[in-house]
């Protein structure tokens, strides 16, 4: 195994090298913000379901873990433009990371296209200089379509991701238009 992955390094072109490795970071990446987010979005939504139920019981306010509990007590009255003000600044926090996921997942496919065509390009090269016999052939193309699976890869994670953190996201929205739409009612 570890024979292989020399092996590999030493044959490959160092674009090839250099895609994997930009890659990698961005796999080491997309993986970190979407456990973080993943976690912190959770745990939003949870208080946030609480304090909807709780007014839907029949609480007056919300609770001291809602978002929009800042905004209601920095207000001598209930107004909808301070619930519009909150909402808009929850869907700002809520949908943090879901560009970089977003921009991960269209890009990497194309970086991992980007290292193929090099390394091809590169086999094709060595092809001209030597005999050019299959195994040549059907060893720089092996190669070289390493970089194109791994962009797929990474794509695959990135824009999987990106889909569940927009629905915790918009779950979470949803929550604190709810309390909105809850605490405007007891208003009126």
């Amino acid at each position: 195994m570890i024979n292989n992955i020399i092996d590999f390094y030493l044959k490959s072109h160092p674009v090839t090298i250099g895609v994997l490795a930009l890659l990698a970071v961005y796999f080491i990446v997309l993986n970190w913000v979407f456990f973080y987010r993943y976690f912190s979005l959770n745990t939003w939504l949870k208080n946030e379901s609480a304090s909807l139920e709780a007014l839907l019981l029949g609480a007056t306010r919300v609770n001291e873990n809602s978002f929009l509990n800042n905004f209601v007590k920095s207000s001598n009255f209930i107004s909808k433009e301070v619930l519009q003000l909150g909402q808009l600044a929850s869907t700002k926090e809520a949908t943090k990371g879901l560009s970089i996921l977003s921009i991960f997942a269209s890009t990497t496919p194309f970086i991992g296209l980007f290292g193929t065509v090099v390394s091809i390009l590169d086999t094709f090269t060595h092809i001209g200089q030597t005999t050019g016999s299959m195994s040549v052939i059907s060893t720089g193309v092996s190669d070289a379509l390493i970089a194109t699976a791994a962009g797929i890869f990474v794509a695959i994670f990135s824009y999987t991701y990106h889909q569940i953190l927009k629905r915790l996201s918009y779950d979470v929205i949803s929550h604190i238009q709810m309390q909105s739409d809850a605490l405007l009612a007891r208003k009126a």
